[in-house]
């Protein structure tokens, strides 16, 4: 901290805006961290003094178990971010949900796994945006994509990258079977000023089209929505929610690149024989994590064993015990990577 002040108060820190610009985010990550270790050290010193007087005093005791289970979640918060290092996790994140293997119950899944995914980050305090929805023909959908805006959302979501599998009695059999679904997890980190993606014009295809405003609650409906090929590659990324048609037109690009730069990544994954799960089929075998429903209700990452049997719970949006299981697992990991097992 005393390093970047000094850089700060140099007469011609200005004269560069980007690298300025850097510092000062820097020195703002730095101070968050600093002034959260030290209210750390003051809430340990204030359990001390509640522990004395707790033994005498009831409403020192509640006082002292509340400030415990508050303490606790912090420093659990504190503890995942250490084990984020990658050179995109403090930036926001950018979420793509597609449908797989299982028909109807699908696409329901991919729609049930959106809800899942827009609780977490409410409960996290992420301010997020559905940018596009495509609907299924008869219910769910078959892909979404929503940006996600706040500290660290790209290391924590990149943890959910890939096929996650629900075993349930399907509300669309008629025999009331049981039915296995599966619907995959993309996530890319938003790109900031510092990460450059050079996009050719002429390497674009863009088409504009009328939203039919299908995914329900999440979009609105517009005349402008845009839809833009990258033909050398052919990533497809689309906006429909924006007011404007030029609006949409920048946050899909947005999104492109942001796609751009995770296919570059895999491609140095590839060459170092790291491939991840997001290459696997969306089907039986590549799966990240199953959620049961029936005959029994369990929760299981099949990356690291860790399980939870409060499904409820999980599909409400409590993700952040496979989130934290996995980052530990990833660290002590001999390579770095874990892979999925077929479970």
């Amino acid at each position: 901290m005393e390093k970047l002040e000094a850089k700060v108060g140099a007469p011609d820190f200005w004269n560069d805006q980007a690298n300025a610009q850097k510092v000062l985010k820097e020195r703002s990550r730095l101070d968050g961290a600093i002034q959260q270790a030290a209210s750390f050290a003051r809430s340990v010193s204030d359990l001390e003094v509640l522990f004395e007087f707790a033994v005498e005093d009831e409403t020192s005791r509640t006082e002292l178990q509340q400030t415990l289970s508050r303490l606790g979640e912090d420093v659990a918060a504190a503890e995942t971010k250490m084990l984020m290092a990658g050179p995109a996790d403090a930036n926001n994140a950018i979420v793509r949900i597609q449908s797989g293997a299982g028909g109807t119950d699908a696409q329901d899944w991919a729609e049930m796994m959106l809800r899942m995914y827009l609780r977490w980050c409410e409960r996290r305090g992420f301010k997020t945006e559905v940018v596009d929805v495509q609907a299924g023909k008869e219910a769910g959908l078959t892909s979404a994509t929503f940006t996600v805006e706040g500290e660290y959302a790209f290391g924590l979501l990149s943890c959910e990258s890939g096929v996650h599998r629900l075993v349930r009695i399907s509300p669309f059999a008629s025999g009331a079977s049981r039915e296995t679904s599966f619907a995959s997890v993309f996530v890319t980190p938003e790109l900031n000023d510092e990460i450059e993606i050079e996009i050719n014009e002429k390497d674009l295809r863009v088409d504009t089209y009328r939203s039919s405003g299908a995914g329900g609650q999440h979009v609105n409906v517009t005349d402008s929505a845009i839809r833009i090929t990258h033909l050398p590659t052919g990533i497809v990324v689309s906006c429909q929610n924006q007011r404007s048609q030029h609006q949409n037109r920048e946050v899909a690009m947005k999104v492109l690149k942001s796609r751009l730069y995770e296919l570059e990544l895999q491609k140095r994954r590839e060459e170092s024989s790291r491939l991840e799960a997001t290459k696997k089929d969306i089907s039986f075998g590549s799966q990240i994590r199953n959620y049961v429903l029936h005959p029994y209700r369990l929760v299981k990452d099949t990356r690291t064993k860790f399980e939870v049997s409060d499904v409820d719970a999980v599909l409400d949006g409590d993700l952040d015990a496979f989130i934290k299981e996995y980052l530990i697992a990833r660290r002590n990991a001999p390579d770095g990577v874990l892979a999925a097992s077929e479970e």
